[in-house]
């Protein structure tokens, strides 16, 4: 299984490679891709250096998988070079999210969608994950009629720069500045630029890819995303309308029954999830789960994942694996 990871000197390149041999994937040869300022550089890859490679380089290369994390120019220009080239891409940028001919895939909900045909196959966005692993099996249950969700997301998922200006602020250090703002001791209520709308990138993602991804357009969602001063991963307080109504015990229930999800929800231990406690792991946690009291058939949760893992380098090794299991590659 030859395995490309594009993005390789990237964060979520990174932790790509991490995830890959925490999971003891099955690569029989890695080609590490990234743009031609890097190519050269070397990357360990259990306990062994590579070389990394050029765009070109690795498409000639035929990779059985590459695995795209470079950003969505990057992915508009390459992604069908490597698809061409016979490879199958797994992209974790937005090009592709919404293009109705391509699938947007979280495993635990629509891997079976996929079929070898499938070349380019697009990673939802970091906070969209998240918060559908949990809605997804309420939403067979109950029926979800309109979600409302505030984000309050890491600094990660802006990337190394934000990381050195965080760490910049903290040490009184003038540097560069990935935000207009200062984010230590702030919160930032934008994440990505400005839609027509009104709203962020980052919040019409929430509502477009949760529709398609739960495949039901009657779902309304509206959300909030704002950038603390967190490195850890993504946190959201979610509240969800149904048509049905619910027992607590029984949401607790199936939650605790659903792939990835991780229920952390007792008041009297002051049990709730956090993302000090998330980072670096693949579930996705969900605590004070209650009742909204103001309206009827309407829950209250708490989410939190680590974005770089299950957000993006998770997920999409989850899709590869599936791939290979289903025989698909």
């Amino acid at each position: 299984m030859r395995i490309a990871v594009v993005g390789a000197t990237g964060m979520v390149g990174e932790v790509m490679l991490k995830v890959l041999a925490e999971r003891n994937f099955p690569v029989t040869e890695l080609i590490p891709v990234a743009s031609e300022r890097s190519v050269g550089k070397e990357i360990e890859y259990k306990g062994k250096k590579y070389k990394v490679v050029g765009m070109q380089t690795a498409v000639d290369m035929k990779a059985d998988i590459a695995l795209f994390s470079a950003g969505g120019d990057t992915s508009l220009e390459w992604a069908p070079k490597f698809a061409a080239a016979g490879t199958t891409v797994i992209d974790n940028s937005s090009a592709w999210r919404m293009d109705p001919t391509k699938k947007l895939i979280v495993p635990e909900i629509n891997a079976e969608e996929l079929t070898a045909a499938d070349k380019i196959i697009a990673n939802p966005n970091c906070s969209t994950i998240q918060m559908v692993l949990v809605l997804a099996p309420l939403h067979r249950k109950y029926n979800i009629k309109r979600v409302i969700v505030s984000t309050y997301q890491s600094i990660t998922g802006t990337g190394v720069k934000a990381v050195q200006q965080l760490e910049n602020e903290y040490a009184g250090v003038q540097g560069e500045m990935a935000y207009k703002y200062p984010i230590h001791r702030n919160a930032i209520p934008q994440c990505d630029s400005f839609e027509d709308n009104g709203y962020t990138k980052e919040e019409m993602k929430l509502v477009r890819e949760t529709k398609k991804i739960l495949s039901d357009n009657s779902i309304a969602v509206t959300a909030t995303a704002v950038r603390v001063p967190i490195v850890g991963g993504h946190s959201e307080a979610v509240n969800v309308e149904f048509t049905n109504d619910f027992d607590l015990s029984e949401v607790r229930n199936i939650l605790r029954h659903t792939d990835g999800v991780v229920v952390q929800d007792n008041n009297d231990t002051y049990t709730y999830p956090m993302p000090m406690y998330a980072q670096g792991k693949d579930d996705v946690f969900v605590g004070r789960i209650r009742r909204d009291e103001s309206q009827e058939n309407t829950l209250n949760m708490w989410i939190v994942a680590d974005n770089l893992r299950k957000g993006a380098a998770t997920n999409t090794i989850q899709i590869a694996e599936y791939l290979i299991a289903a025989k698909l590659v």
